[in-house]
């Protein structure tokens, strides 16, 4: 028993990996869990980092999962080169070689908010074969002004144009009322608070600049999909309406929507203990099949 849990701690320990995606672009990534169980790859939203999924990583989830996070380019502790968020093939090329440097082959693809257009840019550059599914957490599929305009929540909307102020202080306070709006049951903390600001502060305004100046569509990839979906909304969402996941999960073939009530943009945030025991369902449900 002892050497159990020795391996078990052993498991859990993080390692950190150097990947280098894009044009050349070096990309943090971590991983723990269980080596030998199913591969998760989590994939943060804009302006955020890998951090935000510390409550999946130090989970239940380690006994039996294999769990990688990743920091997209421009974000956490990846690199951050003046151009380059406008290119699909470039975010392709990010989780491409995330993929195969760390051998997850047929891993699911966990993305939360802006994190659904680069899961899509890499399966319209390189297919879904070497993925075991996707979920969707209050993801986008789309981008653009007029889309921006349905899909995203009036608050949101207000501080987007503060998001892209090359005036640090402008951002900042932007960032710091957004943040109040993600979680829905209670307040974050203060030490929560400021630990997500902080990941999302050293974003630079470029990086914003250049995601959110991007004209895409993705409904023809969704409704092409043949790998399993999870489609994950809080039904307090005021950064991407509600009506987004509705309508991901309506014109996706083998997809499922997952309704939280009590939660917010946040959702794995705002309930983790549901959260991480639908994604082990969701899992446990495609290795059935």
């Amino acid at each position: 028993m002892v050497i159990n849990k020795q391996l078990q701690n052993e498991w859990r320990k993080p390692a950190v990996h150097l990947v280098t995606g894009g044009r050349g672009v070096k990309l943090h990534v971590e991983e723990s869990g269980n080596v030998q169980g199913q591969t998760l790859l989590f994939i943060h939203g804009g302006s955020q980092c890998h951090l935000c999924w510390n409550k999946q990583i130090h989970s239940e989830l380690a006994s039996d999962f294999r769990l990688v996070t990743m920091d997209l380019r421009g974000h956490g502790l990846s690199e951050k080169p003046k151009d380059g968020y406008g290119e699909a093939q470039l975010w392709a090329d990010d989780i491409h070689a995330v993929i195969h440097e760390l051998n997850l082959m047929q891993s699911i693809l966990v993305g939360w908010s802006f994190a659904g257009i680069p899961i899509l840019d890499y399966i319209r550059v390189y297919g879904e074969k070497d993925i075991g599914g996707i979920h969707f957490v209050g993801a986008i599929t789309r981008l653009g002004r007029e889309s921006s305009m349905v899909d995203l929540g009036v608050d949101t909307l207000q501080f987007s144009t503060s998001f892209f102020s090359d005036e640090p202080i402008i951002r900042i306070n932007a960032l710091d009322q957004w943040l109040k709006q993600c979680v829905h049951h209670k307040e974050l903390s203060q030490e929560e608070h400021y630990f997500f600001l902080g990941c999302n502060v050293i974003v630079p305004a470029y990086v914003h600049q250049g995601i959110f100046t991007r004209q895409v569509s993705n409904d023809d990839l969704l409704t092409s999909l043949t790998k399993p979906v999870l489609v994950t909304q809080g039904m307090h969402d005021r950064t991407v309406n509600l009506a987004v996941g509705q309508r991901i999960a309506e014109i996706t073939p083998y997809s499922r929507l997952s309704l939280y009530e009590e939660a917010g943009h946040a959702v794995f945030w705002d309930q983790p203990e549901r959260f991480n025991h639908e994604l082990r369902e969701f899992i446990q449900s495609i290795a059935l099949n």
